[in-house]
């Protein structure tokens, strides 16, 4: 049995559009599944939890086949569901803006081609789970009730805090980037704002503590620290192209003071990640990373944003997750 969540919104309301073509697949060949599409935020990770936790007679369930179509977004808001990693093959099927788990996973195009391949089964793989814990309580402007966000976040790409996770959280709300969307134009939205989030931009300064080390990396101003289990985020940016998704370590972005005119500069050379060239961009590698901001900035997990913090811990959770491929 095959469950198959879809998000009918991904890919500019094309995602049931496109679960129409894949679905005759199972019909054809007999295959037992059930669809379950998004309703909105939350849904998924309710619908998965259920999925994934104990039956009615409180028994663990065996093995669960569930297949993602849908952006990073609705990958990363299934992982808050899923109750018990070691019972779940994750399939993906990429039809987001940004799709930069695909990017490097460097899956086919074709949806049907990757489908065909998930119902093999002769490729398994495993992946690294990045968790992000906030450490304070909110008290910045939330885009849910404060009482709805959890302590915990699971990330499957990355997780940033800073001028990223800004971008990203104006990119939700955008029309701007639903009207490129239909054009295929969608990483023109991510560049867009982060101009103009990058005028914006406050001066902030920052400790990170790398593993057990009691000496903090100390930064007087950041721009923003991304935290990289793959090597791109926002729609293609290659901000850690020495990531390495089963090495069991959180790849860290670190960008620090540097002039927003040499940032304009900068930024463009992320898509081929030769940004590193600038003596203000460091790379760091830990499994445990904890950050305290000197003041509260927007957090994301895989293009998710919910609160603001400015203390966090991120965590890398070696090979936790399985992939059909």
């Amino acid at each position: 049995m095959y469950y198959v969540i879809v998000n009918p919104a991904s890919k500019s309301g094309k995602g049931r559009a496109i679960w129409a073509s894949l679905e005759p697949v199972f019909k054809e060949k007999n295959i037992p599944y059930k669809i379950l599409y998004s309703k909105g935020a939350g849904h998924v990770a309710k619908a998965v939890a259920k999925l994934t936790g104990p039956d009615k007679s409180g028994k663990s369930r065996r093995q669960i086949k569930l297949i993602i179509l849908g952006g990073d977004g609705t990958v990363n808001e299934a992982l808050q569901g899923i109750r018990d990693f070691d019972r779940v093959l994750l399939g993906y099927i990429p039809t987001g803006s940004s799709n930069d788990l695909a990017r490097d996973l460097k899956l086919p195009k074709n949806p049907r081609i990757i489908l065909q391949r998930i119902l093999e089964g002769k490729y398994m793989r495993t992946m690294d789970l990045g968790l992000l814990t906030y450490t304070n309580p909110p008290r910045e402007r939330s885009r849910i009730q404060a009482e709805e966000i959890p302590c915990h976040r699971y990330f499957a790409v990355s997780s940033g805090i800073g001028f990223d996770a800004a971008v990203c959280e104006e990119a939700l709300v955008s029309r701007f980037k639903n009207t490129l969307n239909k054009f295929g134009l969608g990483k023109l939205t991510y560049l867009a704002i982060a101009l103009r989030q990058l005028i914006a931009a406050k001066s902030v300064s920052c400790d990170i503590y790398l593993d057990d080390k009691q000496t903090p990396i100390h930064l007087d101003r950041f721009l923003f620290t991304a935290f990289m289990i793959h090597k791109y985020e926002g729609g293609g940016f290659q901000f850690c192209p020495m990531a390495d998704d089963h090495d069991g370590k959180l790849d860290l972005c670190v960008v620090g003071k540097i002039p927003k005119p040499v940032i304009l500069a900068a930024l463009p050379t992320a898509f081929w990640g030769k940004h590193y060239m600038f003596s203000a961009i460091r790379h760091y590698a830990a499994t445990k990373v904890t950050f305290l901001a000197s003041a509260p900035l927007w957090v994301h997990t895989d293009g998710e944003v919910y609160r603001k913090a400015n203390h966090i811990t991120i965590s890398c959770l070696p090979q936790k997750i399985r992939l059909m491929m």
